[in-house]
């Protein structure tokens, strides 16, 4: 991977915040210090995030609540299957206290950085299984650590759910006659636009040559039969494994990779033998989007397909850092907060807006402190995360025509520290390299080691990540201004963005 503009740290990622009180023993109170890590650019490879202490050991069971209400649930009622395949897991992280925010509601004042305690993050992707293993994920710096939204799970789960609805205890019959009759749905009602939406969304299940997989969510992009999700979704499957995506119909086709970009966590797909008579899903605007819009999340969670949530838009520019669980990478983005109901399964889902048309893609949710990355993952809590559909766009373009990402750059390496201060220019780059690209953007407009960036046009930066997260959201060529501390002085400088196309 390219040294420009990267960061490096022990973890790979910024420390974890401190332990809340109910995290369970034996969780670390503190992480190692990170180290430094490229502005513009993600942590290096191999290098794992620690976990965020926000789940009970494996195995682990909390205690009854002394108030628990008896249960009325059938007796005998049969669990998952113990050999029923898991679910991909989420990748979780932690979140850090923002800067002076630009809403209150707002974490990092709409930028990526670390500021201190704060709740762990999880993305709402569901994770490919990896035996004994782990996935890990952090909104880095004021960001959330977030677990991933894909699962593998979901066939056995949701055989389970239909096998037990149709015991038919309890079950009483309703003749056609007191049905009520149908009526028409304004086109803005949840259900119109649902019935709508419904046939442009696909479950996408993912098996590498391992034989290790998970499900996901999608949605057309195209009438060609592009597929737009998460890369994490179809990672495993990437090299030679399979892919295919089930319409909400039934209907399923096999499909392959287009292009995938790790630091977007944005891969796009493509139909083999496609139907005829795709509908696209219409993209509007993220950037328009306001706090308390409302939000219509449409995936698979758990494997139940054609699952619809509803919610609001409960912050924008909410810093968000994620791995993919392999420790290989990590994704940053400028995400729309969501309480819709997001889980395991909705990863690369569509968040639509209250006309039908997608703002953003579900990626990431925050896991309750009780949760875990097994089977005994908890669901959503009310924390969703979802990429921008704007920058979602820019990245599929470049994928369907070149196949490889672009990143903007600033050619600086930065560390990955969570003080709050501002993102601090490393002494060094990675593996000896200059920690400012000679003749780069930054060098060319006279920053240096040791130079303190604390805004990025009018966004507050508070660290490493979150001025990663804040470039990312431009392209090479934009021109930003950086405001910058040395030796105790403030000034500013513009800077245009220069690029690095693939993820070395």
């Amino acid at each position: 991977m390219s040294t420009e503009n990267e960061g490096t740290g022990a973890s790979g990622a910024p420390s974890v915040p401190p332990v809340p009180d109910a995290a369970p023993e034996g969780t670390p109170a503190s992480a190692p210090a990170s180290t430094p890590a490229p502005a513009g650019d993600y942590p290096p490879p191999g290098q794992t995030p620690p976990p965020a202490g926000s789940y009970p050991p494996p195995g682990h069971t909390p205690p009854p609540s002394p108030a628990s209400p008896p249960s009325h649930a059938p007796a005998g009622a049969p669990g998952a299957p113990a050999d029923a395949p898991t679910s991909a897991q989420p990748v979780v992280g932690a979140s850090w206290p923002p800067p002076p925010p630009v809403l209150p509601s707002y974490g990092g004042g709409g930028s990526y950085g670390s500021g201190g305690d704060g709740p762990e993050w999880g993305s709402p992707e569901q994770p490919r299984s990896r035996p004994g293993g782990k996935r890990l994920g952090l909104f880095v710096a004021a960001m959330a650590v977030v677990a991933l939204v894909a699962g593998g799970l979901g066939g056995g789960l949701g055989y389970q759910i239909a096998k037990n609805d149709d015991d038919g205890a309890g079950s009483t019959t309703v003749s056609a006659a007191d049905a009520p009759k149908d009526f028409a749905r304004a086109a803005d009602t949840v259900a119109a636009v649902a019935g709508k939406s419904l046939p442009s969304v696909v479950t996408i299940e993912a098996k590498g040559g391992d034989g290790e997989g998970g499900t996901g969510t999608g949605f057309i992009y195209d009438k060609q039969g592009h597929i737009l999700t998460n890369n994490h979704v179809v990672a495993s499957a990437a090299e030679g494994g399979d892919l295919t995506a089930t319409f909400s119909n039934g209907k399923k086709y096999t499909a392959e990779v287009v292009g995938r970009a790790e630091g977007y966590d944005v891969a796009v797909v493509k139909l083999k033998n496609a139907p005829s008579g795709l509908n696209p899903l219409p993209l509007a605007d993220s950037d328009a989007v306001a706090v308390g819009d409302s939000t219509i999340a449409i995936g698979a969670p758990f494997g139940l397909s054609n699952t619809v949530t509803t919610g609001i838009i409960s912050a924008k520019n909410r810093p968000v850092a994620s791995g993919d669980g392999t420790g290989s990478s990590n994704s940053y983005m400028s995400a729309l907060q969501t309480d819709a109901s997001i889980n395991p399964g909705n990863s690369g889902g569509p968040l639509l807006d209250a006309g039908g048309a997608v703002i953003g893609m579900n990626s990431a949710i925050q896991p309750s402190g009780s949760g875990g990355t097994g089977q005994g993952q908890a669901g959503s809590i009310g924390l969703g995360f979802a990429i921008p559909i704007n920058q979602a766009k820019n990245v599929a373009e470049q994928l369907i025509k070149t196949g490889t990402p672009v990143y903007p750059v600033i050619g600086a390496t930065v560390t990955m520290t969570e003080g709050g201060s501002g993102a601090t220019i490393s002494a060094d780059g990675q593996g000896g390299t200059p920690a400012v690209t000679p003749d780069g953007p930054a060098a060319k407009a006279g920053l240096k080691a040791g130079d303190v960036i604390t805004k990025f046009n009018d966004t507050p930066i508070d660290s490493g990540p979150t001025l990663i997260s804040e470039i990312w959201t431009h392209k090479p060529g934009d021109k930003v201004t950086l405001t910058y501390k040395r030796a105790g002085k403030e000034s500013t400088v513009q800077v245009t963005l220069g690029e690095r196309k693939g993820e070395s």
